[in-house]
């Protein structure tokens, strides 16, 4: 099951998304998400926990996470993944969640509040 919750903060929508299943698994489920998520809510800002994404996701060397963001900002969504990243020990993920924390698309932060207003700031 799959439920998008609306939330507005600073005049700004975002959908948090809930699962008990792996929701972003691939390039195409994850543009799946975001149409869903315009077509449902009207926004393509998009909140997720991180287990709801695949682990592939994290090992950049799949191209993955590049496939995936590189859509997200060719249809203009942007998205928020929150969940506990310390136990991941490659230094270029780690340098990618830096990098992409300083833009204004992509964002990884520790709870679903801190990803919501990353998302409405």
């Amino acid at each position: 099951m799959l439920d998008l919750l609306k939330v507005e903060n600073n005049g700004i929508s975002v959908v948090v998304v809930f699962s008990d299943n792996v929701v972003i698994k691939d390039t195409q489920s994850a543009l799946d998400l975001l149409m869903m998520a315009k077509h449902e809510s009207g926004t393509k800002n998009i909140v997720i926990d991180k287990k709801l994404v695949a682990e592939d996701f994290f090992i950049l060397r799949t191209g993955l996470a590049g496939e995936i963001l590189q859509k997200y900002v060719n249809y203009g969504g942007r998205i928020a993944i929150f969940g506990d990243y310390s136990h991941y020990t490659s230094k270029p993920l780690h340098d990618f969640i830096y990098e992409s924390n300083k833009g204004k698309d992509v964002f990884f932060t520790s709870t679903q509040d801190e990803a919501v207003n990353m998302l409405t700031h």
